[in-house]
């Protein structure tokens, strides 16, 4: 989780509990062509480029394009939005690869992730105080947001140590309440994302002893929508795409509008610019559209989601199925993950590609 305020997924379970009562794909969108989609969006770094593109007047410009309106809606609370879009309130909404699939997938509702924006390359951590090395934490209590990508990131942490789930004790802590937790005496383990972690890692004795850095692509972020809406009107996933590759290209640059513009996402996040850009500099944005394609083509996404999935499972995420493998998943160029017969999560690269080739 990398939110500038918070992007924690308290919540998965809500999905969980839908899985029982929707195991096939289905979609509550119409399947018949429409001009005006809303798409949910909540505060973190590498997702400000939506809400500046509005205001920037980019979105406008490629829903012209197509002949649509997009409206760019801003959710505070960032489980709300994906549980909002869950229920068919957004068309689309920025959401996480393991939230895509424990609240919406594992609900039964059929999603496309049409853009793979980037990864967690260090926004998130694993800290200790009074040790410097990872298996230090056996027998500690560890502060963090159960169920969240903390929470992943840590398994993965115990798991690349050769160490089990069993090694420590979890103490479920909201994202608000962290920082605090964390001051105490008494805790001296927790997980957390920026920018709480920047914070906590001041702490006397504080050592940061795993990061999302050391499992690099595992903790992305999407722009995941309704795949019936999709498939009825395409044109949205084309402005969606030409929208973003174009406000990445301004994002990257160096030049005073370049500035201007980070500076603008920084004021819409309630951040200065200098912790807008500290956050951006460990988040790893797929800017050019051919290196979103390769990312997603990529086997490795495949062995990421396969951890995901495991870990949502074993955490019972996916309420009421009898093994991992109940939710579907599929990939470029027609591989499958789980029950090929039931895929409601879709990793779509077409119009990634067409950003690359210059096709919108």
């Amino acid at each position: 989780m990398i939110g500038l305020m918070g992007r924690s997924s308290k919540v998965a379970l809500i999905a969980g509990a839908l899985f029982l009562t929707s195991c096939a794909p289905s979609s509550q969108a119409p399947s018949t062509p429409r001009t005006e989609f809303n798409i949910g969006w909540s505060i973190y770094a590498g997702w400000m480029p939506w809400p500046y593109a509005q205001q920037a007047g980019i979105v406008k410009k490629w829903a012209d394009k197509y002949g649509i309106k997009i409206n760019i809606v801003q959710v505070n609370d960032y489980v709300e939005s994906v549980n909002q879009y869950t229920a068919g309130k957004f068309d689309g909404v920025t959401v996480t690869n393991m939230d895509a699939l424990t609240i919406p997938a594992a609900g039964g509702k059929d999603s496309s992730a049409i853009i793979v924006g980037d990864y967690s390359n260090g926004n998130d951590g694993i800290l200790l105080k009074g040790a410097d090395k990872f298996p230090a934490i056996k027998g500690r209590q560890v502060y963090l947001v159960e169920l969240s990508v903390s929470h992943y990131l840590l398994a993965r942490a115990l798991e690349k140590a050769g160490m089990k789930p069993t090694d420590i004790r979890t103490v479920n802590t909201s994202d608000a309440d962290i920082v605090g937790a964390f001051s105490s005496p008494d805790a001296t383990a927790a997980v957390a994302w920026n920018p709480q972690l920047a914070v906590m890692k001041k702490e006397a004795g504080a050592k940061e002893v795993f990061s999302s850095a050391q499992i690099p692509g595992e903790i992305l972020d999407l722009m995941v929508v309704d795949t019936a809406t999709l498939k009825a009107n395409p044109n949205l996933g084309k402005a969606l795409a030409g929208i973003w590759y174009e406000t990445m290209a301004l994002l990257q640059r160096q030049d005073a509008q370049g500035k201007e513009a980070r500076a603008a996402m920084a004021k819409l996040a309630g951040a200065t610019p200098e912790l807008f850009d500290s956050q951006l500099a460990t988040t790893h944005l797929y800017a050019d559209p051919k290196a979103a394609v390769t990312a997603t083509s990529a086997p490795a996404l495949i062995q990421t989601m396969t951890h995901v999935r495991d870990f949502s499972f074993s955490h019972g995420l996916f309420k009421g199925a009898a093994s991992a493998d109940a939710v579907g998943m599929s990939f470029p160029g027609g591989k499958t993950l789980g029950d090929p017969q039931h895929v409601t999560l879709r990793f779509d690269e077409s119009f990634m590609k067409m950003a690359a080739s210059g096709q919108l």
